[in-house]
């Protein structure tokens, strides 16, 4: 622990190297409790500041990843206690009048994750207790679940069960009992029991880009029956931070044939977010420009689309799509 002796006198540069192996895993650690990139990105930022400072307390009897991923949980719970006060977005799309949702959403200030945050996505060594896969711990289908999730059921079952900490560890990194964190795990089991369904055709396989490309057709000429031949029967249609959702084909058909019925016609960037297809939507300016109008996230199941969740036009730029394009000549 060389480094770490450097650190603990005085040495920045030392302590920057000693983190750097854990800085993407602890990232995604954050994205996974927080469900918001940027959230994630500040959480770090705490954690790495508070390891500094801190660090004349590390005693070397954990080890350095476990030291790092107590301190990030816990400002994790800290921020999730902030997050919990936010309001939902209103309805912003002018022109449109929505339909009645299914429901209102839990999850409002949920945000995706650019594929590039996934270069190297196995976390660090994870142990026995993990039983997600590490692909499957960053869908987005699975993050929205897991902010469902009371805190502390939350953070139970990504340390034993995505990062595979034992029980007894995690007990002494939330400062609980092995009995609490065992019961946690068993109460966040049933929960997200019903996340899994039929799997997506593999990550850049040809099915899976015909599917995409199938989408982008259809929306970018607003056919609706196109659209609709492309969804489960269960699709689920999202737009956080706007709590409106519509679950079930009658309810999504209803709300594609509102947008479509407004006039808005779309051209589709493609890219990538939680290791799924995604698209830049831009909607055309009166001055012959198309200005960004969200992010498209597709959820496969098999060679169709069971969510189709829409983030803010904000976010493009995370993922190298430009706010506004030219209209073709």
């Amino acid at each position: 622990m060389e480094l770490i002796a450097k650190a603990r006198a005085g040495d920045g540069e030392a302590f920057r190297a000693a983190v750097a192996p854990y800085r993407r895993e602890l990232q995604r650690h954050c994205y996974r409790m927080l469900g918001s990139l940027q959230d994630a990105e500040d959480a770090l930022q705490d954690t790495l500041l508070a390891a500094w400072q801190g660090l004349a307390g590390f005693e070397e009897r954990a080890s350095l990843r476990t030291w790092l991923f107590r301190i990030a949980t816990h400002r994790c719970l800290n921020a999730l206690r902030t997050m919990s006060r936010r309001p939902a977005k209103a309805w912003d799309v002018p022109g449109v009048l929505p339909p009645e949702p299914t429901r209102l959403g839990e999850v409002a200030w949920l945000e995706p994750c650019p594929d590039g945050m996934l270069d190297g996505l196995t976390d660090s060594q994870p142990g026995p207790q993990a039983r997600v896969e590490q692909t499957q711990s960053i869908s987005l289908a699975f993050i929205t679940a897991l902010q469902r999730l009371p805190p502390r059921q939350l953070a139970s079952l990504i340390l034993c069960e995505v990062l595979g900490f034992q029980a007894s560890e995690a007990a002494q990194m939330l400062g609980s009992t092995v009995d609490a964190v065992n019961s946690a795990l068993k109460r966040s089991r049933a929960s997200l029991a019903g996340v899994g369904r039929e799997p997506p055709p593999p990550r850049d396989s040809p099915a899976e880009a015909e599917v995409a490309a199938r989408f982008a057709q259809a929306y970018e000429a607003a056919d609706l029956d196109a659209l609709v031949a492309l969804l489960t029967d269960d699709v689920f249609v999202s737009m956080p931070p706007m709590p409106l959702e519509y679950e079930g084909l009658a309810a999504a058909t209803g709300f594609f044939a509102a947008i479509f019925g407004a006039g808005r016609r779309f051209h589709l960037l493609p890219t990538r977010a939680n290791g799924q297809p995604a698209f830049g939507a831009y909607i055309a300016a009166p001055d012959g420009t198309r200005l960004g109008a969200g992010l498209f996230v597709l959820t496969l199941a098999g060679d169709r689309i069971c969510a189709l969740t829409r983030f803010e036009a904000s976010l493009l730029p995370w993922f190298g799509l430009p706010p506004s394009i030219q209209a073709p000549q």
